[in-house]
């Protein structure tokens, strides 16, 4: 096991909790009940704010430069993410390195926000032999983002379990727009668009995962809840050695992934070029505006549809076996022609 060869983790109880769900859906308050539950049993226990660790402009940069969506910042995001989950694993390998950063973390991370995140982990008082908890705290609306932190699990055979906080939307809103640093509204609404909660029946790796109804303030039995999901995690760490299954699903969503960004780009330049002919056209401003709308929402809704057409058919397996570049073609024809539908009727200025 890894952890046995750099002396980690060997032998003390260990999970790593995915919290997810909406912006403001309840998950730092539900993180800050069950690290109060976990030091009355004497466990150690941290939380992992990715809005702390990752750097705001990181967002701000994808959000405001580029006008990106949220399948770009995905894509945007995906680096320092990962970055995250390398300033766990370095934990898990050798916690004494608390000064320490691995080489690509040190471009990503917020160093004071870890060395905070993991204090409570190396106080005089924390028992060696203690189990061991990390929660994860962020949105993670795609099975990949949470499949990242599942194989982490997997490789030092620790506990792994989901808890997906599932609140109404304009709850959510509402809750942002009260927060000293909110999240833009579409952003949010474009996100609930998105969000894939976990389901263990599609996805067998998801199995050991609960979903609470955060519309109302979180109980003592919420927290109890989830506590008893944690326990079973640990109690039943996961093997490094995968079964054919799971590796099927692992190498669907990595094919899945690498098609809908190629789509993307693709659909990108065709929303470029009907802005071009648009304009060449004379259309007014306020309908340049509509199609710009008119667009991007029918690109989001086509990259939504073909996100869960990719996930489910049996024949998209692995990534080396498929020909991508065919399979994009043959779904951007598809945009290409409501495209053009949307394009014709603001030239002749159908506007709806």
């Amino acid at each position: 096991m890894a952890a046995e060869e750099s002396g980690g983790m060997d032998r003390v109880p260990a999970c790593l909790c995915v919290l997810c769900g909406l912006p403001a859906a309840g998950k730092s308050t539900l993180a800050r009940g069950l690290l109060s539950a976990a030091a009355r049993l004497g466990w150690r226990a941290s939380v992992v704010p990715y809005d702390d660790l990752i750097p705001e402009q990181a967002f701000q940069k994808s959000m405001i430069e580029n006008g990106d969506s949220m399948q770009d910042m995905h894509t945007e995001w995906k680096t320092h993410r990962q970055a995250v989950l390398q300033c766990v694993e370095q934990f898990l390998q050798r916690p004494q390195l608390l000064a320490e950063l691995p080489e690509l973390s040190s471009h990503y991370i917020n160093r004071a926000a870890w060395e905070q995140c993991i204090k409570p982990l190396l106080q005089p008082g924390a028992l060696d032999g203690a189990p061991l908890l990390f929660l994860l705290d962020d949105n993670f609306y795609y099975p990949s983002m949470r499949y990242e932190v599942q194989q982490v699990a997997r490789k030092y055979s620790l506990g792994f379990c989901q808890v997906y906080l599932q609140c109404d939307l304009e709850l959510c809103i509402s809750r942002n727009h009260s927060r000293p640093v909110s999240v833009p509204t579409d952003v949010i609404e474009d996100m609930m668009k998105r969000l894939e909660p976990p389901n263990p029946q599609k996805n067998s790796w998801e199995r050991n995962s609960i979903s609470l109804n955060t519309t109302d303030s979180l109980s003592d039995c919420n927290i109890q809840k989830v506590m008893e999901l944690i326990s079973s995690a640990m109690r039943n760490p996961l093997s490094p050695v995968e079964d054919n299954t799971e590796q099927i699903e692992a190498d669907r969503l990595k094919c899945a992934t690498s098609v809908i960004h190629q789509a993307d780009q693709a659909c990108r330049r065709l929303i470029s070029d009907a802005m071009k002919t648009a304009k060449g056209s004379r259309v007014p401003p306020e309908h340049m505006k509509s199609l710009a709308a008119q667009l991007n929402e029918a690109k989001a809704t086509f990259l939504h549809n073909l996100r869960k057409q990719m996930l489910q058919e049996e024949t998209f397996i692995r990534e080396e076996e498929v020909d991508v570049e065919s399979v994009v073609k043959r779904a951007v024809d598809v945009f290409e022609q409501e495209k053009n539908e949307i394009l014709s009727k603001i030239i002749t200025n159908e506007v709806t």
